[in-house]
């Protein structure tokens, strides 16, 4: 298992590009940009914070989640945007009132691909019935010549919509036209529904607010 907090503290953090995510800027200038700048959403595996400022200064309510101390430090380190907070933990196994969305960004690559079930599993766990995952996947880190061991972890679409279509309805789907350098044409800008709540899950059953 990688130590992401001590990947923090010494300085080892490739992923971090100073800025929120390219295709987190589109997704607000679009049509789900709306919905987000009114919500309470949470952002796992936030890091620094970038995106989560970047929602908030949107409108929206945002929590950042993370399990690195370090890394929270950093994110605390700058500027109130004003709608933010941050919290240690583990995105998979943690429990909290139900959100209205979740944007995903690096999160899902950088666990292990065999507890991806259970990040969609958290997933429907954490947002209200007829709220949204939002998020940009990055498919395929890796060059043709390097060898693909992660983290970050490749993905196919196939592989994602298998792992939330229990709960989750695709509502939307494109290739981001924005991007950080090097990544264009290798994430998958996504908008999935949460169906209505299941046994156990967000609004029934699991202590949260419908």
């Amino acid at each position: 298992m990688t130590d992401w907090d001590a990947r923090w503290r010494e300085g080892e953090t490739p992923w971090d590009k100073g800025e929120p995510a390219p295709p987190l800027l589109e997704c607000l200038d679009g049509p789900d940009g709306e919905f987000l700048a009114g919500a309470r959403v949470l952002v796992p595996g936030c890091g620094s914070g970038h995106d989560v400022r970047a929602l908030a200064r949107a409108g929206a309510t945002v929590t950042g989640l993370d399990l690195s101390p370090t890394a929270l430090e950093v994110a605390q380190s700058f500027p109130e945007v004003g709608g933010e907070t941050y919290l240690p933990g583990d995105f998979l196994e943690w429990h909290s009132e139900c959100f209205d969305a979740v944007w995903e960004h690096t999160c899902f690559c950088a666990i292990d691909p065999a507890d991806r079930g259970r990040y969609a599993a958290a997933a429907s766990r954490l947002i209200r019935p007829a709220g949204r995952l939002v998020g940009v996947f990055y498919l395929t880190p890796w060059d043709p010549d390097e060898e693909p061991d992660g983290p970050p972890h490749a993905s196919d679409r196939d592989e994602i919509v298998r792992h939330f279509s229990p709960w989750f309805s695709l509502i939307r789907e494109k290739v981001p036209e924005r991007a950080y350098p090097g990544r264009e044409g290798r994430e998958w800008l996504v908008a999935m529904e949460r169906n209505t709540a299941e046994p156990g899950s967000c609004g029934r059953g699991a202590g949260g607010l419908s």
